[in-house]
């Protein structure tokens, strides 16, 4: 039994769509994050219970740390990207977090500059708020060792290809870690929308790409490039190809990173059929229903895709470009 809702919502449901797919299917992945996160600084006296405990968030990492918060007795401040919905405005509201939405933007750069302004400010006003540096802060790879150990334990033995947005870099990066350092065999396959500075695209856009949580704007430093052996670079079209597909299916029910987790995935195991490929689904479908699943008539068939493979940033485009990370002429950010 349960002690709070956040311990059983972390848990991951393995889902085996044939013998060497498998979707590692959340109902919402970053609790594992914010949960590591608050009780490292709780165990290391960084904070105290009662505690104000501040970040930005595009949505996801909002609800994580608010409940982390909630079980653990901080309190919570946190400043919104315009994507909080009012689903989630409203849980967030009852759990007793402190929320602040900057005003719309035209693109994802300022957005999140806007939240990272507004967050100097909050701190500078009180300096006892603890900031939770998300994006930035090897703590949230922590809470990501028990999701290895329950990809350890109940796959079976053999090379795994991991495959997952890259997003904060905290998921991927640390579930691969952690696998490896256990001797596992694990390539790691990160998925980016056009437009991120992440791994170079940002000078190819994509105004239709609304899974911001997959790519970034601005530099994180918990990304670690060095961990990532390839690269798959998805627009709008392919992940809304790729979620319809899935839930047509295996009745998967998850968000558009997770369709363009499937799709890099279907094309990966094409490419090296020795290894079990294991795929991320953070979430579920469900704040993506008039955005992108409204659409799904839309969807190209997703045997038509298929990515182009580069050896040059400069030669990054529409609808899906794909690269070994480590053979590009020029890498960006390693």
């Amino acid at each position: 039994m349960h002690t709070h809702i956040a311990e059983a919502i972390k848990k991951p449901d393995l889902i085996s769509l044939r013998p060497d797919v498998i979707c590692l299917r959340f109902e919402t992945m970053k609790i594992y994050s914010a949960l590591g996160a608050v009780r490292h600084l709780l165990e290391s006296g960084a904070v105290e219970p009662g505690d104000t405990l501040v970040d930005s968030s595009s949505g996801i990492y909002a609800q994580a740390l608010a409940l982390a918060c909630h079980r653990y007795g901080m309190k919570c401040h946190i400043v919104g990207s315009t994507t909080v919905d009012r689903t989630l405005r409203a849980q967030l509201e009852i759990l007793g977090v402190t929320l602040e939405q900057v005003r719309p933007s035209k693109n994802l750069r300022l957005d999140q500059e806007l939240r990272v302004r507004r967050i100097a400010e909050i701190l500078e006003a009180n300096p006892s708020y603890h900031w939770m540096r998300q994006y930035h802060d090897s703590i949230h790879y922590l809470g990501y060792r028990d999701v290895a150990d329950t990809i350890a334990r109940e796959v079976p033995d053999g090379p795994l290809a991991l495959v997952g947005g890259v997003g904060s870099g905290a998921s991927t990066g640390a579930i691969a870690t952690y696998l490896r350092e256990a001797g596992r065999d694990v390539s790691l396959v990160g998925v980016q929308p056009f437009g991120s500075v992440t791994f170079g695209s940002e000078h190819v856009s994509d105004p239709d790409m609304i899974i911001a949580g997959i790519g970034s704007a601005i530099p994180f430093r918990n990304v670690r490039h060095e961990l990532y052996d390839r690269i798959h670079w998805v627009n709008f079209d392919c992940a809304l190809s790729g979620a319809v597909e899935l839930l047509r299916s295996s009745g998967i029910f998850a968000g558009l990173s997770a369709g363009a987790a499937y799709l890099t995935t279907r094309w990966e195991r094409t490419r090296d059929a020795s290894r079990t490929h294991v795929f991320i689904a953070a979430d579920t479908g469900h704040r993506y229903v008039e955005s992108a699943y409204a659409r799904h008539a839309q969807a190209p068939d997703i045997d038509t895709l298929k990515p182009r493979e580069i050896t040059s940033l400069d030669e990054l485009g529409h609808p899906w470009s794909t690269t070994s990370w480590s053979d590009l002429l020029v890498p960006h950010g390693s």
